[in-house]
């Protein structure tokens, strides 16, 4: 401590002193001065006199009096009042210094605990990267002649979206901890404070700043299961279509399942085009058939595995994509999310793209796909689908099948004076649609 901080320090201890009364030992109530200029409460001191015998003395300095006199000092008196109405005010800021320190402490478990989160994401980030780099070599290797420079350039992409992950994580993390610092400076700056109130009385009520300069918010919202979601879908397939003469294999030629279609589908005799008929089909009655709704399944039916179909929905205003379990009760017209067996991406009214949720999740798309792929991982218990023509992803579910599954499709009703529009199986090499 500075040899001015000390010397004040002393100035308001002796000002205490000098506000005390020597008998009560607590400040004046109604200061008397005697001859001796020894101030004392005017109770106190009447009291004391009355005890006495003669002669009448100074209780400090025992200097002798003749009567018993005194003066009243309306200038201590004053100063004792305002040290009195300023104790409220001291007592109020004590408890604001108190609670604030009290709220200092849970900001910095706050920014703790979200450090420790983002640091797990980091984790986390870098073993997912490690791991998507793994699969990007192995998805090369068969072509690994051919196409060096693919793999160089989609292995960078991924560096480069991780990299601007872990940015965002490391800035945040840099933020949170000068966060900390301010909070742990700020606490040791209100524990001064405060225990400097506790030694002594201040004449003045010290300014103190109970804000903190900077406010840390949660962070980025990164989902770490989806991170790297593009890289597991079917690479080969995503570099095929930039150069699909190279690829072998193609993804499987799909055809629809007549015996599940609902009476109202019609279906090309190559069973690879499905579309609304003019009236109900004949039919025989069976539990595989979807009966309430305007659905169909695949024939081919997947339980292991990476699989990746493509479906050609051309101009059609709604329709359903997907994949359904094979358990799926075809008599009940139910909502097709996950938690019904049903992994889909709709249409409707011609620009409406969602993801089948519960709620159903709105997707915003700068074009409209005329083919859709699908991609079904069993190991990752991932379904994604894709804008085929760009193989851009427009949504990927992580909580796939873990059971048979097949793919699914629904013409849906068509619109009142519009004529029905077939979905296709795309089969390779391309066809118009």
């Amino acid at each position: 401590m500075s040899c001015g901080a000390t010397n004040a320090s002393q100035e308001r201890l002796s000002l205490k002193e000098d506000l005390t009364c020597a008998i009560c030992c607590d400040l004046f109530v109604d200061p008397v001065m005697l001859a001796c200029m020894h101030h004392f409460c005017k109770a106190c001191i009447s009291t004391y006199w009355r005890s006495l015998r003669d002669p009448v003395t100074c209780p400090q300095c025992r200097q002798e009096f003749p009567t018993k006199q005194f003066q009243t000092n309306y200038l201590v008196a004053a100063m004792v009042e305002k040290v009195r109405a300023r104790s409220a005010d001291h007592q109020h800021l004590q408890k604001r210094l108190k609670d604030c320190l009290a709220s200092h402490r849970l900001t910095k478990e706050r920014y703790m605990g979200m450090i420790h989160k983002n640091e797990q994401k980091v984790l986390k980030i870098k073993r997912t990267g490690a791991e998507l780099q793994g699969q990007i070599r192995s998805d090369f290797q068969a072509l690994h002649c051919l196409l060096q420079e693919e793999e160089a350039s989609t292995s960078e992409h991924l560096r480069r979206e991780q990299e601007e992950i872990l940015g965002e994580l490391g800035r945040h993390l840099a933020t949170l901890q000068g966060g900390l610092v301010e909070v742990e400076e700020k606490m040791h700056i209100l524990q001064q404070t405060m225990d400097a109130m506790e030694q002594r009385y201040l004449l003045e009520t010290p300014e103190v700043n109970f804000r903190l300069s900077v406010e840390v918010d949660q962070g980025p919202g990164i989902d770490i299961s989806s991170f790297g979601a593009k890289y597991k879908g079917p690479l080969q397939y995503i570099v095929w279509r930039k150069m699909f003469k190279l690829l072998n294999p193609g993804p499987a030629p799909l055809t629809f399942d007549e015996e599940t279609a609902h009476p109202s589908l019609c279906l090309c005799r190559e069973k690879t085009s499905v579309v609304e008929c003019d009236k109900m089909v004949a039919h025989k009655p069976s539990r595989k058939r979807f009966v309430q709704c305007i659905n169909i399944l695949g024939s081919q039916g997947f339980q292991s595995g990476r699989h990746y179909w493509e479906v050609g929905v051309g101009n059609k205003t709604k329709w359903d994509v997907g994949v359904a379990l094979e358990t799926v009760d075809r008599g009940v017209r139910v909502k097709l999310c996950p938690e019904n067996g049903y992994w889909t991406l709709r249409l409707r009214n011609k620009t409406q793209y969602s993801a089948g949720t519960q709620p159903w999740t709105r997707l915003s798309l700068t074009s409209a796909p005329r083919i859709i792929g699908v991609f079904l991982d069993f190991k990752d218990r991932r379904v994604s689908f894709y804008n085929a023509d760009t193989m851009l992803m427009l949504c990927s579910f992580n909580n796939g099948p873990n059971q048979k599954a097949f793919p699914f499709f629904s013409t849906c009703l068509s619109d009142q004076g519009r004529k029905p529009q077939p979905i296709r199986l795309v089969h390779f090499p391309l066809e118009p649609l």
